[in-house]
């Protein structure tokens, strides 16, 4: 029986966040696989049969271009797709466990195709989905536009719905003793089941990340 995320998991990231070095890294490498990544890959095991596989994302940060020099993440996060940048997330940092899922980055003609289904009927099975959503105690979120796109119409009926350049459901939870236990698998299914529609729409209409054409 899966035992949930330990409270080890989190207090390893509060001294990440105070120490994110290599010397601190290859001391408690160790803490890292038994309390953050076996934890939170045996969660994402347990949920694979109906979500499918999930992908452990590396620690480690890509520093080449960033003024931010700190050599690893200070969280964990696990990603099941199903379809381009579109999937099932979860992850563990200080803050605490985050259940989400949605789309989370524009690809190729993803965006074009999502404003063109927002805009067209589907665009209304889409509001009554982030409205069930909401009242569900989700966030839903994503990269907004402060503008309206170019070309849209200031009193159209979806213009909130057609600013989002991705869109997501998110419940942040901080530390507490039921992430300790089999707890934490049933709410994260519970809140992935509730993301499922907006999920399932999106990957409907956002379609594939690169161009799909013959010849392409």
């Amino acid at each position: 029986m899966i035992e949930g995320i330990p409270a080890e998991a989190f207090d390893f990231y509060d001294a990440l966040r105070a120490d994110n070095s290599k010397a601190f890294w290859a001391l408690h490498k160790s803490d890292y696989d038994t309390y953050v990544r076996g934890p939170l890959q045996a969660l994402a095991d347990e949920l694979a049969g109906e979500f499918g596989h999930a992908q452990l994302f590396r620690p480690y940060r890509d520093v080449r271009f960033s003024k931010d020099k700190a050599p690893y993440k200070d969280h964990q996060g696990a990603f099941a797709a199903v379809g381009d940048a579109v999937g099932y997330y979860v992850q563990v940092s200080s803050a605490g466990l985050m259940i989400a899922g949605g789309w989370y980055s524009p690809q190729g003609q993803q965006l074009a195709r999502y404003r063109e289904a927002v805009g067209g009927p589907a665009g209304a099975e889409l509001e009554r989905i982030v409205r069930s959503v909401a009242r569900k105690g989700l966030e839903v979120g994503g990269d907004v536009m402060k503008t309206r796109p170019r070309g849209v119409d200031p009193d159209h009926p979806r213009l909130a719905l057609l600013r989002h350049r991705s869109l997501t459901a998110t419940r942040m939870a901080e530390p507490e003793a039921w992430m300790e236990s089999a707890e934490a698998v049933r709410r994260v299914r519970k809140d992935w089941r509730s993301m499922r529609p907006l999920v399932e729409w999106l990957a409907a209409h956002v379609g594939p990340g690169e161009d799909d054409r013959p010849g392409r």
